[in-house]
Order: C-alpha cells, then structure tokens, then sequence
C-alpha cells in the first residue's frame, strides 16, 4: 500500500452489514487518508434514509456491498442511479461476490468499480482514487483547449 500516493480526503458513506468488513474498510481508508468522514449504515433501505435526508451532505463516494438484507446492493444501485441528484454519486461495489454476471450487472446499473472481498487493499484504493482522478480530469477539462 505504501507505493500508492494518498488519494484526496473525501467523505464517504459505507453501505456494509458485516462489522468486521466495515471495521476493516474503514480503518484502511483513513489510514492511508482517503477518507474525511466515513459513515456507515447496515442496508440499502438505512442508506437511502441517510442519502434522502435534507440536512446531510451528499457524500463524495458509496462503497457497496451486494448482499445486504432489506435491501441488497443491486436494488439501492438501481434506485441511485434513477434519482437525478444520487445517480452522480460514485459508486464502488465492494463483495464477496466474483459472480460475472453480478459483475456485468454492476456495471450495467453504471457501478463505477467492482473489487471482490477478502479485498485487496492496493486494488481498493487504487479504484476509488481513478473514480477520484476522472471526476477531476472531468471537471478541469477546458473545451475551449480544444479549439
């Protein structure tokens, strides 16, 4: 993990059922500081709440598990990527499953990254800095250079 540069501190909503996964994700990010604020929820249904509640910030990034109960990863990535002001949220699925067709179901609901648990952490940070790097290549992007 040394070799990777820190990725810039962002706020992130953590959407695991699993307290040991959580406790995992959670101590890696902030230790290598990709992480501002991190805030965990048990399921798709407490994620919605957090995400649909006026008087909370939109986090820069979701790091999703697929199987969850209430409702799963699928279903609350189906559902962020219909609202107008969730579906610009990226999304990084993080699971235990390596199924292709969850993986080619992700992508398809426009997941951002797939990474399978017992994860690994270089593969992790690495995804969420490129979402991190092309958000910002996106933004920063002059059209008129192009002239």
């Amino acid at each position: 993990m040394a070799a990777l540069a820190p990725a810039r501190p962002r706020d992130i909503l953590l959407v695991e059922d699993d307290a040991a996964d959580a406790m995992l994700i959670e101590e890696a990010l902030l230790q290598l500081g990709a992480a501002r604020t991190i805030t965990l929820v048990q399921d798709g249904v407490e994620a919605l709440e957090h995400l649909r509640d006026p008087d909370l910030a939109v986090p820069d990034v979701i790091v999703l598990d697929l199987n969850m109960p209430r409702m799963n990863g699928k279903e609350l990535l189906a559902v962020l990527k219909e609202d107008p002001q969730l579906k610009v949220v990226p999304v990084v699925v993080l699971t235990t499953s390596s199924s292709p067709g969850d993986v080619s179901d992700a992508y398809r609901r426009h997941a951002n990254a797939y990474i399978t648990k017992p994860v690994n952490l270089d593969e992790f940070i690495h995804a969420v800095q490129s979402i991190d790097a092309f958000f910002l290549d996106t933004v920063t992007a002059n059209p008129r250079d192009d002239a």
